[in-house]
């Protein structure tokens, strides 16, 4: 049987801003490894397992600053602790910030005794979560967990699907896109045979401008004033890139093989970070409740988080070399 857990208006301080190449959002494999966390920790006693994870951001913060209107921003850091020399130590920069966020958690399983076993469960939620860090952000408050039977017919998902997502307003919706990335770079192949999958990412990932002369009766000279606009993203709607995973750069070696490794009893293997398009989608919008959803895939060697059942061989060439 599957439930829907809903943790809504999760706040959450100084959580990680930067992912691989993006910033601005943490990764959704930081809500899917908290996700999995809290599975851990309900799986022996309960018999449930959280499958999937789905996220709609009320609010945002990042941490930065800047000079003037049109400088770049810089994020505000922070050199704490000291060194034992009293010194201030070198660090890689990491930027922060402070976001609300509702938590659709898909679960598998059976819950014993009905809506009294729901409650229970809610209420262990509600101790367990602040216990953990969610993107490496400290959990300060969130409210009474939800725990919600997912109906198996149509009419009954969409209803539930409307009323959770009219309660996720106001917000926004973090799904998968990477579809767009795929055709896009199709596209571009029929242009030019040696078009990389990089090359349609960054056409979703960088603001491109072009020029038009401004007199088309003769042909441009080099230093022609010209009118310059923005270049459209490939698709229609709140297009952003985001790490989807993960990817293997090396095999897998044995348990301490590794120095410095954060488990030496567990195997290792060094891994890129892998690279999709998402999309901001207003909840209102979102007409049945597994799109919001995002779960673990793998394969051969590409640790991915997906809406799609199956992963077509072209997304596997998404990591940047």
């Amino acid at each position: 049987m599957s439930y829907l857990v809903v943790i809504p208006r999760v706040k959450v301080e100084n959580a990680n801003a930067i992912s691989g190449l993006t910033y601005g959002f943490p990764a959704i494999s930081h809500f899917l490894g908290f996700t999995h966390a809290l599975s851990r920790k309900i799986q022996p006693d309960h018999g449930l397992r959280f499958t999937g994870c789905g996220v709609v951001c009320h609010q945002h913060q990042i941490q930065a600053h800047r000079a003037s209107q049109w400088s770049d921003y810089s994020f505000a850091l922070t050199r704490n602790p000291l060194t034992k020399e009293a010194k201030t130590a070198a660090f890689n920069e990491e930027g922060r910030m402070h976001m609300t966020v509702t938590l659709f958690i898909e679960c598998q399983g059976v819950i014993a005794n009905g809506d009294t076993g729901a409650r229970d469960l809610a209420l262990l939620l509600q101790t367990l979560y602040p216990t953990q860090r969610l993107a490496g952000g400290t959990i300060v408050s969130a409210e009474m967990p939800r725990i919600l039977a997912l109906p198996e017919n149509e009419t009954g998902l969409a209803a539930l699907t409307r009323r959770e997502m009219y309660r996720a307003l106001p917000g926004f919706a973090l799904v998968d896109r990477t579809d767009y990335l795929t055709d896009h770079w199709k596209q571009r192949q029929q242009q030019d045979p040696n078009a990389e999958m990089i090359d349609a990412w960054l056409d979703f990932s960088v603001l491109k401008m072009q020029a038009a002369p401004i007199d088309e009766s003769r042909q441009p000279e080099h230093g022609d004033a010209a009118i310059w606009s923005v270049v459209a993203k490939p698709e229609r709607g709140y297009l952003v890139p985001l790490v989807t995973g993960y990817g293997a750069i090396s095999p897998v070696y044995s348990p301490d093989e590794v120095d410095k490794s954060r488990d030496p009893t567990m195997p290792f293997c060094f891994v890129e970070s892998v690279y999709g398009v998402g999309e901001w989608r207003s909840p209102h919008r979102v007409k049945d409740i597994h799109q919001l959803f995002w779960r673990y895939q793998y394969q051969d060697g590409h640790y991915l988080c997906r809406h799609a059942e199956k992963i077509e061989e072209s997304d596997l060439t998404m990591y940047l070399d």
